[in-house]
C-alpha cells in the first residue's frame, strides 16, 4: 500500500485551527514495516503527525524550500529527537538554502543531504526525484515511486513549470492551488485552475488540491479546480489519507 497523508494544508500561514504544508508518505509492502517520509514542516504539521506514526518511525524528512510555512516544525522535532527520542543524524534532505536558518541545523541532529533539480534519491522502499519550480527561492517539487506507483507534489510554484517535468501518468499529484483564478499573476502560486490543466496535462488519474490561502473559500478552489479538471478532484484536508 501506498499513501499520503495531509498533515497541514494552509499556505502561508496556519489559519484558525489549521496547519501549514505537511504530508506524510507511507509505503507498506507484505514483508517489511515500511518506509515513512515526511515531506514539508510546516507550522502545526508536526502534531498532526503524530496522530499517524510515532515521531521514531519518520525514516527521513523533505523539505522542499526554505519558506517557514513549510519547514517552521522542523526545531520542534529537533528537540524531540535529540532529548526525548535520542536520536541523532535524521536524514532531511533539502536544498541548500535551508540549513543556516534553521536554529538547531548544526546540532548533529540533522544529517543534512542537500538535493536539487534532476536529483534522485532511495529512502528505503521509496524512489523520490526532484525538479526545480517557478518560485522565489530554490523551490523542489518530488515524485515519489514505489511499488508501481506514481505520485508527485507541485511543493509552491507559478504556471512557468509543469508536472511533466516529472513524469506523466500519475497515479495522484497533489498540487498547490493557492487562489482562484481573479488573482492569477499576482504572485508565484497557482490558481485552483492552472493546478487542474497542470495535472491534466501530465495525465494525472488523480487531483488534490492544496496550500489553500487560509482566507480563501474552499468551495471555490474546488469547484473551480473540479471544472477544469473533472472527476477525481479531492481538497486536502487535515488527517485525510488518500491511498494511491
Amino acid at each position: 500500500m501506498v499513501s499520503i497523508t495531509v498533515l497541514g494544508c494552509d499556505g502561508g500561514f496556519p489559519g484558525i485551527g489549521g496547519a501549514c504544508s505537511g504530508y506524510l508518505l507511507q509505503c507498506v509492502n507484505d514483508s517489511a514495516e515500511g518506509t515513512r517520509i515526511w515531506i514539508d514542516a510546516g507550522s502545526g504539521s508536526m502534531s498532526n503527525l503524530q496522530r499517524h506514526i510515532s515521531l521514531d518511525d519518520v525514516d527521513a524528512v523533505v523539505i522542499s524550500h526554505e519558506h517557514p510555512d513549510h519547514w517552521g516544525d522542523l526545531e520542534g522535532f529537533a528537540v524531540a529527537s535529540q532529548y526525548e527520542l535520542e536520536r541523532m543524524s535524521v536524514p532531511v534532505y533539502a536544498p541548500s538554502g535551508l540549513k543556516p536558518l534553521v536554529y538547531h541545523g548544526s546540532t548533529g541532529v540533522f544529517d543534512w543531504r542537500i538535493i536539487a533539480d534532476s536529483d534522485r534519491v532511495i529512502v528505503k522502499d521509496i524512489t523520490l526525484t526532484f525538479s526545480r519550480t517557478d518560485h522565489g527561492p530554490e523551490t523542489l517539487a518530488v515524485r515519489a515511486d514505489a511499488l508501481g506507483r506514481s505520485f508527485a507534489y507541485s511543493a509552491d510554484t507559478g504556471p512557468n513549470w509543469s508536472f511533466e517535468a516529472l513524469g506523466s501518468g500519475f497515479d495522484l499529484v497533489l498540487c498547490e492551488a493557492t487562489f482562484t483564478k481573479e488573482r492569477e499573476g499576482r504572485t508565484q502560486h497557482l490558481s485552483a485552475r492552472q493546478a487542474a490543466e497542470m495535472a491534466q496535462a501530465a495525465k494525472a488519474a488523480r487531483l488534490v488540491l492544496t496550500h489553500k490561502w487560509p482566507f480563501m473559500n474552499s468551495s471555490s478552489i474546488f469547484d473551480e479546480g473540479s471544472s477544469a479538471f473533472g472527476s477525481q478532484v479531492s481538497m486536502a484536508e487535515a488527517n485525510k489519507v488518500f491511498q494511491f
